[in-house]
């Protein structure tokens, strides 16, 4: 007897897969959920020239800050460059595309601790072994120079927007961001 419209509650091997590719929905989601907006990280009201007797250290302090704030955002704009470098050399492209993948599924997407041989992989490990495997590769494909100077520019585009933007506007801390704009609204309301 076949019944319509009922939900099954057996797990089924194509439920699993299912299952797998929302949990790594909901991974990449809470990941891509410490990117800080780019309206906030491009907002031109915030872009000073460190100023003072101390210029360097406030760019330092600048770009400490930045860096730890933004950290999502730089890796997504310095990929973005070596992706872009990489459009000219497809067989890097491509190569570049699978690394992002086995990154993906490897490092960002696991659940649970990578067991190889019955023995458990430090994160780590995992993390340097990773990073060795995709320099190497894309090193194979003869697309170094491109590689470098993408890296170079990167870089520089990052620490030269990490110096100019102001830090006096950030919130550090969630909670402590969550009290200073309840208190700023309790100020402002009550003078």
């Amino acid at each position: 007897m076949t019944t319509y419209g009922t939900i099954p509650t057996s797990s089924t091997p194509g439920g699993a897969n299912l299952d797998y590719m929302a949990r790594a929905k909901q991974q990449i989601k809470s990941g891509l959920g410490t990117r800080r907006p780019w309206r906030e990280m491009f907002n031109f009201r915030s872009i000073a020239l460190p100023s003072g007797p101390s210029r360097f250290k406030d760019a330092l302090a600048r770009i400490k800050t930045n860096l730890g704030y933004f950290r999502m955002n730089y890796a997504i704009i310095v990929l973005l460059i070596v992706f872009l470098s990489l459009l000219w050399h497809p067989i890097s492209l491509i190569v570049f595309i699978v690394m992002i993948a086995v990154w993906l599924f490897l490092y960002f997407l696991r659940d649970e601790p990578l067991v190889v041989f019955r023995r458990t992989i430090d994160d780590r490990w995992v993390l340097i072994v990773l990073s060795v495997l995709t320099i190497v590769f894309l090193l194979l494909t003869r697309a170094t120079a491109n590689i470098l100077v993408a890296l170079a520019i990167g870089v520089v585009v990052v620490l030269v927007h990490a110096s100019f933007r102001r830090i006096d506007d950030l919130f550090l801390d969630e909670e402590a961001a969550g009290k200073d704009a309840l208190f700023a609204g309790v100020a402002s309301s009550s003078s």
